[in-house]
């Protein structure tokens, strides 16, 4: 899929990015968000939908109406959820969210189940035709197939954006990044005529390592609790991130180590404290973007395939980890290096009204996350 994504994100950083001769105001999430949006469409559904732009409105929209219908459910007596819930503006959104897609996806869908009688025809390569073919004989229906695509964009598009929107604003933190970034880049690219293969991406290492730092010193989707560390410049900041993997135990399980877990507990992992802990990070309270690319390169085969931004371990828990580990971060991890490398080679970044310091992270329900109102400056390079 990579030939197709980089065409892709070319495309949409054209469309969504002003011209930039100049220092540019852009409010990067919102542009991220719309590439983000069809780059995935173009695998999720296909090149012609991808564009189309009530299914972009759905895309970048069906993630908050469903966090606002939640939010919406908690506040409603546990006893009258059933009776009300389905009343309330924000599940008729939803649920109106869910019939707009399934109109749009059902032409498509007639299209392609009417063209695979013809054994001649060639199957698009897309999300859509995979579920077509996986379901084949089971009469799925263009409602249900909606809901799958809408539990793509829910995992995809949001998660993909805020650890791009991390990336860049602390890129623009630490210009010092964007040189080394830019001729690692420019170098890889050479040395395969110009492609972004799934081998120039292995190669791009420090960039590979910038974008796992970041994800270290800004995980994503924490639960909040009062905790100190420092920004990427070295000066002391508030951060509201310590845990991962909230679990509530429904039945009593017995460890291995024999500690016993009642009903009723909620467990979670200490992400933060593994993030911040020396004796696995080294200086873990300084911003170091090449502290993977170097550990990948002066240790062994082992350090090399742990310090990779899709590994998951138990020091790397951005992905989860273990068996329900996500399935879908290689892609996530090609596409958000594709976008990231066609920004640095193409634009130089910096924060705008002359400051130094990384925007700092706001508080979203339990979790912590990138302000999405933001602006940094770009200007396109000189070639």
């Amino acid at each position: 899929m990579n030939p197709i994504v980089r065409e892709e994100v070319d495309t949409c950083v054209k469309k969504y990015l002003p011209e930039c001769n100049d220092w540019t105001e852009v409010t990067i999430y919102k542009t991220i968000v719309d590439i983000v949006a069809q780059v995935s469409g173009r695998v999720f559904v296909g090149s012609g939908l991808c564009e189309d732009p009530n299914y972009l409105d759905c895309a970048t929209n069906y993630t908050m109406d469903l966090i606002d219908s939640v939010t919406a459910i908690k506040k409603l007596r546990p006893w009258l959820r059933p009776f009300l819930a389905a009343r309330t503006p924000e599940i008729r959104r939803l649920r109106q969210r869910e019939a707009s897609l399934a109109k749009h996806l059902y032409p498509l869908i007639e299209q392609r189940r009417e063209a695979a009688k013809d054994p001649n025809w060639e199957k698009p390569d897309d999300m859509t035709q995979w579920m077509l073919d996986r379901g084949a004989g089971d009469n799925i229906s263009v409602e249900q197939l909606a809901k799958c695509q809408l539990s793509l964009i829910f995992a995809a598009i949001h998660t993909t954006s805020l650890t791009a929107t991390n990336i860049f604003y602390t890129l623009a933190a630490t210009p010092e990044y964007i040189r080394p970034l830019r001729e690692e880049i420019r170098s890889v690219l050479a040395e395969h005529n110009g492609d972004i293969t799934g081998k120039a991406l292995q190669q791009m290492e420090k960039l590979d390592s910038y974008m796992k730092e970041v994800n270290r010193f800004y995980p994503p989707g924490m639960s909040k609790s009062p905790h100190k560390s420092s920004s990427p410049r070295g000066s002391s900041s508030i951060l509201t991130t310590i845990a991962a993997f909230g679990r509530k135990v429904l039945k009593g399980i017995t460890l291995s180590n024999g500690q016993y877990l009642p009903p009723g507990v909620v467990i979670e992992v200490p992400s933060q404290a593994i993030y911040s802990d020396p004796t696995l990070w080294p200086a873990s309270d300084e911003f170091d973007g090449l502290r993977h690319y170097n550990l990948r390169r002066g240790g062994s085969t082992t350090d090399h395939a742990r310090n990779q931004f899709v590994t998951t371990n138990e020091q790397n828990l951005a992905f989860g980890y273990g068996r329900h580990a996500c399935p879908g971060r290689f892609f996530a991890a090609n596409e958000i290096k594709m976008i990231v490398a066609k920004m640095v080679l193409d634009y130089d970044i910096m924060m705008p009204d002359g400051l130094t310091e990384r925007y700092a992270q706001i508080e979203i329900g339990r979790t912590i996350s990138p302000n999405p109102t933001k602006k940094l400056l770009l200007k396109k390079v000189d070639v």
